[in-house]
């Protein structure tokens, strides 16, 4: 018989602080985080890259993957591979450990096989409570392909594919080169 022990959120950030690992939190399930392919790494550098570069005159900043984000909805804590906030960034602040964003208006996640399905489905639709989130950007690390989801209403979403054909794409105001993304990714 498997038996699972529920935390609290204050116990979640006090083994939060306390580790040298990320964990996420899931309705009462702390998660660890495994660390990620070299292809996965290196989209993470220069889409983050790119995206600054070209946010860096607005109000847009990027945050990278040491960001933990609220979801109050679905009661989780997570680390999105890449986050972009253009309003005033509001933090819940914790009593001891990580201030998390509760209100990202873009979230990028590089996929891999073992979170693919989670990102897509589950993630996507715990993102989707957020108010202020409006759009998702879901990038293969096995080919040169990515998924511009954009919020149209609180029901609807539309999606647009990029493949190898496009020379660039679009996320949020920014125009980038596909090739960019991937320079110097050796797919596995």
């Amino acid at each position: 018989m498997q038996t699972s022990t529920s935390v609290t959120v204050a116990e979640y950030f006090d083994l939060l602080q306390k580790s040298d690992i990320k964990l996420e939190y899931h309705a009462g399930e702390v998660v660890a985080m495994a660390g990620a392919q070299p292809a996965h790494n290196r989209i993470c550098v220069t889409l983050s890259a790119a995206l600054e570069n070209c946010l860096r005159a607005g109000e847009c900043v990027v945050l990278n993957s040491d960001q933990l984000i609220k979801i109050e909805n679905c009661q989780k804590y997570v680390f999105p591979d890449l986050v972009i906030v253009c309003k005033n960034p509001v933090y819940e602040k914790a009593p001891n450990g990580l201030d998390a964003l509760e209100n990202p208006e873009i979230i990028v996640e590089v996929l891999s096989d073992s979170t693919e399905s989670y990102d897509r489905l589950e993630k996507f639709d715990c993102y989707k409570t957020l108010p202020s989130f409006r759009e998702y950007v879901l990038v293969s690390s096995k080919k040169k392909k990515v998924e511009v989801i954009k919020k149209l209403s609180e029901a609807e979403w539309l999606s647009h594919t990029y493949s190898e054909k496009d020379t660039t794409i679009q996320i949020g105001e920014c125009v980038i080169d596909l090739s960019e993304i991937y320079h110097k990714v050796v797919f596995a």
